[in-house]
């Protein structure tokens, strides 16, 4: 009798102890996220996602390199969320879920709008969006050269791109790559540095290989519009 009642006690805590396990496991496991030099299908389908809404430059190739990262960085500030590497559930409902965007100004028919507070840059050709870059503008801080101070800030305003400058180009406060001018010395140009904040001089930094399709896709006399906030 001792030994049955043992195993009664171990039965009924075993189907206990299962029935928790059942009560407390997700019905639907989230599946893992996407991440930094992973390779396959499913990177695939992110990359045709991301180029069909204008945030990737380029072919997918099924490698989530550093074209697709700057990518997924945009579309997630398009969105309002904090810029991540790893791409989760909710990045991969958003760029399946339409959004309306808002139209350019008219004056703004094909040119660049600037997005200060989400630092992204968008291309508009006949009112429409072609691409939207991750850049880095105005770190806001005081930096000095050749003996005078001032505050790196990218202005606000409506500008036009007067000078184009293919390739490499050296200016006085670093390197440059396929330069747009648009407001003195201040540019749209490539840069091997376009971190998640703004670090530049007052420069539009962006990525090199988005710096070639941006410079193909604008020209001299395109309106470039800087904003604190779209």
């Amino acid at each position: 009798m001792i030994k049955d009642a043992r195993w009664s006690a171990a039965l009924i805590c075993t189907i206990a102890s299962t029935a928790l396990v059942t009560l407390s496991a997700p019905a639907h496991a989230d599946p893992p996220k996407l991440r930094y030099h992973q390779r396959g299908v499913a990177i695939t389908q992110l990359q045709q996602a991301l180029d069909k809404r204008g945030f990737l430059w380029g072919r997918p190739n099924g490698v989530y390199d550093q074209r697709t990262r700057y990518a997924v960085w945009a579309f997630q500030k398009s969105r309002g969320m904090r810029p991540r590497t790893p791409v989760g559930p909710a990045v991969l409902r958003a760029l399946h879920t339409p959004r309306r965007r808002e139209a350019p100004p008219k004056s703004l028919r094909t040119g660049a709008l600037v997005d200060l507070g989400r630092q992204l840059l968008t291309v508009y050709r006949d009112y429409r969006p072609v691409l939207t870059v991750h850049v880095s503008t105005g770190a806001g801080v005081e930096y000095c050269h050749d003996g005078r101070c001032r505050v790196a800030v990218t202005p606000v305003g409506d500008y036009r791109i007067f000078s184009r400058v293919a390739g490499v180009s050296t200016g006085p406060l670093g390197s440059m790559y396929n330069t747009l001018y648009f407001n003195g010395g201040i540019a749209l140009h490539g840069s091997l540095a376009v971190p998640r904040h703004p670090a530049s001089h007052g420069c539009v930094r962006m990525p090199l290989r988005a710096a070639d399709r941006v410079f193909a896709l604008l020209h001299e006399g395109d309106p470039v519009h800087v904003r604190a906030r779209v």
